[in-house]
């Protein structure tokens, strides 16, 4: 399978178009709460290993979105964790989505 990226900046945001054999996909880039180190986890909650640290100022890319450990953060408090890799979830509490709800379909 063949994937082509490409990066736009609009706004505030970053938008990564994302093309492969399957169709056209934009994956959109949100903001780590200011000032904060985030964990992330191999799965949907926080008594899934840590597999490494966001720095301060991190954008990451939402693929899908799974209920889990509930966490409160600076964004709220809320069950629902972030794919933003194979693998690798933070808290939505942690991520600036601008909604308390699910923004991205339910991992499967």
């Amino acid at each position: 399978m063949s994937v082509d990226r490409v990066e736009e900046t609009v706004g505030a945001q970053v938008t990564e178009a994302v093309t492969t054999e399957a169709g056209a996909t934009a994956v959109q880039y949100y903001s780590v709460a200011p000032g904060v180190r985030v964990n992330v986890r191999s799965g949907p909650g926080t008594n899934y290993t840590v597999v490494r640290v966001l720095s301060e100022g991190a954008k990451v890319p939402i693929y899908c979105q799974s209920p889990g450990t509930t966490v409160t953060g600076p964004y709220g408090t809320t069950n629902i964790w972030d794919n933003i890799n194979n693998g690798q979830y933070v808290s939505d509490a942690y991520v600036n989505t601008g909604s308390d709800g699910y923004i991205r379909p339910r991992c499967s």
